[in-house]
């Protein structure tokens, strides 16, 4: 069997004015972790990312850790099916309809950083609308569109694959959450409360057989816990 490794991106720049950009923590996770791969002796036959910067970023710094440990490396391909979901967009678009609810919605998204626990569950919310197919609008992209644009990157990643290869795929936590509702049959919700857990940098598993693919491992994250530096651990 061959064996794909979704790995979430490096922690972002949350309440910058450009998120889609490692931090300096980050940018150590994605370090850490090609150190790790090169520990476990996994080779990566393919190397495949979003076209989201904080996703390349991460591929390459945690590739080119590999290559230092004497592994040849593989080049990075993209493909933007791997892209995460538009959050910015959801808010925009759903945000309105919450505010009856949620007066101080807005001023809570507006301060996320320095609220981080109001604005996950403002931010949830929003996303419990979005997936539940009740609130979409005309531009804004459904939860299942994201799901199928997910699936045709898999498709496209599982017709290229050689039985026995190692694929690394760089992606986000909504694009790991899609492919466990794909490929569990988990609801949307239920995949979501896994999603709100997904670590920065964390490795999930999937094993795959031609077109059969099973999920093998969820959220490893011990190339952090190892380094007993809890500020590595971080869900944003």
């Amino acid at each position: 069997m061959g064996s794909i490794y979704l790995i979430r991106h490096g922690q972002a720049s949350f309440g910058a004015d450009d998120y889609d950009v490692l931090s300096p923590i980050g940018i150590r996770q994605a370090e850490v972790l090609g150190a790790h791969l090169a520990d476990l002796g996994i080779r990566i036959d393919r190397s495949i990312s979003g076209a989201l910067r904080r996703q390349q970023h991460t591929a390459n710094t945690a590739m080119n850790q590999l290559g230092s440990n004497c592994q040849a490396i593989p080049d990075l391909h993209i493909d933007a099916a791997f892209n995460e979901f538009d959050a910015d967009a959801v808010i925009r678009n759903l945000l309105p309809g919450l505010l009856d609810e949620e007066p101080e919605a807005l001023n809570i998204l507006r301060n996320g950083p320095q609220n981080r626990v109001e604005f996950q569950r403002i931010f949830a919310l929003l996303i419990g609308r979005w997936i539940s197919g009740d609130h979409d609008q005309p531009g804004l992209q459904s939860w299942q569109a994201f799901v199928e644009q997910v699936q045709g990157g898999l498709t496209r990643l599982l017709q290229l694959a050689d039985s026995k290869q190692n694929i690394a795929v760089f992606t986000s936590g909504g694009t790991i959450t899609a492919l466990l509702q794909l490929i569990t049959g988990v609801p949307a919700d239920k995949a979501f409360e896994l999603n709100w857990q997904i670590v920065n940098t964390s490795l999930s598993c999937l094993k795959f057989r031609g077109s059969q693919v099973s999920l093998a491992s969820f959220n490893s994250h011990v190339h952090l816990q190892l380094l007993k530096e809890p500020e590595l651990i971080t869900y944003r």
